[in-house]
């Protein structure tokens, strides 16, 4: 197996990506916020259950919303997320998303927190202080129920 390099310290990696359709407008024609937190929640859960190596996280926190610009019908948008800090029972994350064509951004959040939780729903301590960029973290059994 090849080794797994570590890109860049302040770099997002961009790997999920969307195609706005019309029920993700608003009624201005542009997607609609709501439909692209949606999105960027779940996106940063799965981040952190790959991160944590748990499939209970929860969101705590997410910092001030910037939005950039719009998204239309039929763009392809991408989204970016990268751990910034781990703390005992959490991990920080910054996200972006842009136009995938144009590489316009669309949306920057500096801090979304997520808790590590244990089978009682409490925080629990996770022990990880690095970022991972491979897969052996994927929790073996998943509850997410």
């Amino acid at each position: 197996m090849e080794p797994v390099t570590a890109p860049d310290e302040d770099s997002i990696n961009f790997r999920t990506r969307k195609w706005v359709r019309p029920e993700d407008l608003n009624a201005n024609g542009t997607l609609f916020g709501g439909s692209l937190l949606r999105w960027i929640d779940e996106e940063a859960a799965i981040y952190a259950i790959l991160q944590l190596g748990n499939g209970k996280v929860v969101t705590k926190y997410i910092s001030e919303i910037n939005f950039v610009s719009s998204a239309r019908q039929g763009d392809l948008v991408e989204m970016g997320l990268r751990a910034t800090a781990f703390g005992r029972t959490s991990l920080t994350m910054r996200a972006e998303v842009r136009n995938m064509i144009t590489r316009q951004s669309i949306l920057t959040i500096e801090k979304i927190v997520f808790v590590n939780l244990g089978p009682d729903g409490q925080p629990l301590p996770h022990g990880y202080t690095t970022i991972t960029y491979d897969r052996d973290r994927i929790p073996s059994t998943m509850t997410l129920g």
